[in-house]
Parts: C-alpha cells; structure tokens; sequence
C-alpha cells in the first residue's frame, strides 16, 4: 500500500496491513481537522467563530490517466476522474436472498492544488487504480463552447491513498 501526504511525501505501508495502515491515516487525518477547529475558536467573548466542515471521502476506480494544467496567472492543478459505485439487492433481502443485484455508478471531476501533492498524483495515478481521496467540494460555473453556461461540481484534493499495488511513474 502507498500513501501520498498532503506534503507530497510518499508512504509505504506493509503488505498484508493495509486496512490498519488505512485506519491510522483516517484516524490522524481527523485529529488534524480536529486540531485546527480547535486552533480556530476565540478566547475574545464579543467574537464567536462558527466553523462548518466541507468534507468528502471518495473511494473508487481512477477513470483516466490526470492531467496537469495552468492557466495563465495561476498555479497548476492535475485533473482526474474517479468512479464510485453503489450496489444494492433489489426485493425483500429477508425473504428473498437471490433478489435482482443493481448498481449505479457516478463520476466525479478530482482536482490538486497542492504543489507536493499535485505532483505525485500526476506522477503516479493511472488509469484504473484503486484510491482513496479526501478533500472539499466546491461548486462552480463555467461557460462551454455553445456559450452556455454549464454548473460542475469538483473535489478539491488534501490527501490522496493509492490502494493498487501496481503504482509506477510515469515514463518520462
């Protein structure tokens, strides 16, 4: 198992441990959203900080190989898609065990900003790996080539755990 932090550092957990090496990384990422709601809340009565949390955890197949883009004036963002799937047994499950097996897929845009970060994704997510990812949304709106204007939801990366065993770089 292969864990990327959000400092761009590359872990390698122990075969055969890979769900307690998942759990301890889950475990000291809530610590850290932990510490700093803490860091954030304010000894001056007259000035109370309410804090929310935008959190998402997605964990799915990568539907193809990232991409790193600039735009002029800002920094590089490396882009993938990912697919979670969700399975359900359709009828009674208690009356009838062998009920029809239905399942539906969603696709999500995955987006990287953190300079270490961004670039071990690009280097090492491929397409069909099995990750992990954890981050926010964030909604936004653009305008297509039609000139209409479209809505598209992203999940904006922090933390990324490569659970494949077959991660290499990419070729140069």
């Amino acid at each position: 198992m292969i864990i990327a932090t959000p400092q761009g550092e590359i872990l390698h957990g122990a075969p055969g441990r890979g769900r307690l090496t998942v759990l301890l990384c889950f475990f000291h990422l809530r610590i850290i959203v932990f510490r700093q709601l803490v860091r954030h809340q304010s000894t001056d009565t007259s000035l109370i900080l309410e804090r929310s949390i935008n959190r998402v955890q997605l964990l799915g197949r990568v539907g193809q190989d990232p991409v790193m883009r600039q735009v002029e004036g800002r920094n590089p963002v490396t882009i993938f898609s990912m697919a979670t799937n969700e399975m359900w047994r359709s009828g009674d499950v208690e009356t009838s065990p062998a009920g029809d097996v239905s399942q539906k897929t969603t696709w999500h845009r995955v987006s990287i900003f953190k300079p270490g970060l961004r670039d071990v994704a690009y280097q090492y997510v491929k397409k069909g790996s099995r990750v992990l990812v954890e981050g926010k949304l964030d909604y936004g709106e653009y305008v297509d080539k039609n000139n209409v204007r479209r809505q598209a939801t992203t999940i904006i990366a922090d933390n990324i755990i490569f659970l494949s065993d077959n991660i290499r770089g990419r070729e140069q």
